[in-house]
């Protein structure tokens, strides 16, 4: 799998599936695969950010610019791993996961208020003002037990979007 012009063997497509918790079937990961070789158009087995920008989906989604700090030189392994967040078989603990690292700006394990607030102004656009939004959060955090000033840790995510009426049972990893 070292670069996009060999094909997969069987190995490959079995470790890639154990990579990802099997959230994708063989067959899916096959045509993952072509799907990579055409985006990596220099050969290189690797994808950049301007590869990935150039899926019009992908370009037009107001989280691309945070999507991109995860996914920029991904090579297939990574790839599947990354697509596996979106897969009906991923787990809602390795969903919330994914969700955290967007919000997790600066990669230090912690989303501060500032961060969720970016993401937030990322989505919401002008359907909402700088004070909507504001607002909004400090409400959504005082109801958590959080202030404006918390860095969250995963688990604290989890109980926030638990107190926002979002019913989940997933298990926190001890770090």
């Amino acid at each position: 799998m070292g670069n996009t012009s060999s094909m997969l063997t069987q190995y490959d497509i079995e470790e890639v599936q154990e990579h990802c918790n099997h959230a994708f079937s063989q067959q899916e990961i096959v045509s993952l695969y072509h799907r990579f070789c055409q985006l990596d158009r220099n050969g290189s087995g690797f994808i950049s950010s301007d590869e990935f920008l150039s899926v019009p989906e992908f370009a037009v989604n107001p989280l691309s610019q945070r999507l991109l700090r995860m996914l920029d030189g991904l090579n297939f392994k990574e790839f599947v791993a990354f697509l596996s967040a979106f897969s009906s078989r991923t787990s809602l603990q390795q969903k919330i996961e994914f969700i955290f690292k967007v919000y997790d700006l600066d990669c230090n394990g912690k989303v501060s208020f500032n961060g969720i607030l970016s993401v937030l102004r990322d989505l919401t656009g002008s359907f909402m003002t700088e004070q909507q939004r504001q607002k909004v959060l400090t409400h959504v955090l005082e109801e958590a037990g959080y202030k404006e000033d918390s860095l969250l840790s995963l688990s604290d995510f989890i109980k926030i979007l638990g107190s926002s009426g979002l019913k989940m049972e997933v298990e926190v990893p001890i770090d």
